[in-house]
């Protein structure tokens, strides 16, 4: 059996396995997601509901990286690095979730502690990839590559803040970071398939395999959540997926849903701030068609689709 296949089962398997477990454990113990009081107020039907599901499917995708890896002898520094950068963001992500559970309140980590705890697991990143010999070049329209291990750095932690982020706005519906993650590591899954780089296709089969488990029980009506355990380790992975098959712009289009969730943040905050005036019914953008009516299948089906169209694009450009 090909080796992608069985790091996917494996981390199917194990998901699967412990999160019924999960579930079961935080409704026993009333520990649910405690729904903004900002948000679409038909969201507040879902106040209870079990979170940190992403716990599960990051452990498994760990677990299985690094067992399948050693089984084929493909245990490099960059799977070192994939999974330290899935890994580190889950346990911020974590740490969030956990305060916030604790203290029965919808703040965790304060901005300025998530955010040097992501900086600080970039540079452990680039630490490793020196051992490697990394080629630490850069990309720029108009300047060609670039070989700058400064420039490097401050991309590397823009990059990794930026996505983690942007998959974390994007988990505001059930099931549409779930998806939208599916379809983004299943491309980059191709395409380190097309390069010959086993380390980083049994990481991104890995990390699927654990998505399609978890999307089980994702969809609406969600019987657990991701939680920031989850997506802020899903958009580090990414973020490093795309660095280190040294294709980082390729995320701007293969994760242009998470790219628009964020934007529309942006541009409401700053028409607000100087026009006191709202582009968007609410941000991120999936509530905005939220409050135009849409279903929450209708809003996930359509930024799937746009998600899988974005990557098609990609592949068929510069694949």
């Amino acid at each position: 059996m090909d080796i992608s296949i069985v790091s996917l089962v494996s981390s199917l398997v194990i998901t699967a396995i412990f999160l019924p477990w999960m579930i079961i454990y935080m409704r026993s113990h009333k520990e649910g997601q405690e729904i903004r009081d900002e948000g679409p107020k038909w969201h507040q039907s879902k106040s209870g509901t079990p979170t940190m599901g992403g716990t599960v499917f990051v452990l498994a995708a760990v677990i299985s990286t690094i067992w399948v890896s050693i089984w084929q002898d493909k245990l490099t520094n960059i799977s070192w690095i994939l999974v330290i950068a899935l890994l580190g963001y889950g346990i911020i992500g974590f740490l969030d979730d956990g305060i916030k559970l604790y203290f029965k309140r919808n703040l965790g980590l304060r901005a300025w502690q998530k955010l040097l705890l992501q900086i600080l697991i970039a540079i452990v990143l680039v630490v490793i990839a020196m051992q490697d010999k990394f080629t630490f070049g850069l990309y720029l329209p108009f300047f060609g590559v670039v070989n700058s291990l400064l420039l490097f750095v401050l991309f590397e932690i823009f990059w990794l803040v930026g996505f983690s982020n942007a998959v974390n706005l994007s988990d505001g519906l059930d099931g549409l970071a779930t998806g939208l993650s599916i379809v983004a590591y299943g491309t980059y899954a191709y395409i380190a398939f097309k390069q010959h780089n086993e380390a980083i296709l049994i990481f991104c089969m890995s990390v699927i395999g654990g998505l399609i488990a978890f999307f089980i029980f994702n969809h609406k009506p969600a019987k657990i959540f991701m939680g920031d355990a989850g997506s802020l380790a899903l958009g580090g992975g990414l973020a490093a997926v795309s660095l280190f098959l040294n294709r980082p712009w390729s995320l701007l289009l293969i994760g242009i849903v998470f790219v628009c969730e964020t934007a529309s943040v942006i541009l409401q905050v700053i028409s607000f701030k100087t026009t006191g005036k709202r582009i968007f019914k609410m941000t991120p953008i999936h509530h905005h068609f939220e409050m135009m009516h849409w279903s929450e299948w209708k809003v996930d089906i359509v930024f799937w689709l746009v998600g899988l169209i974005g990557s098609i694009l990609y592949l068929s450009i510069w694949g």
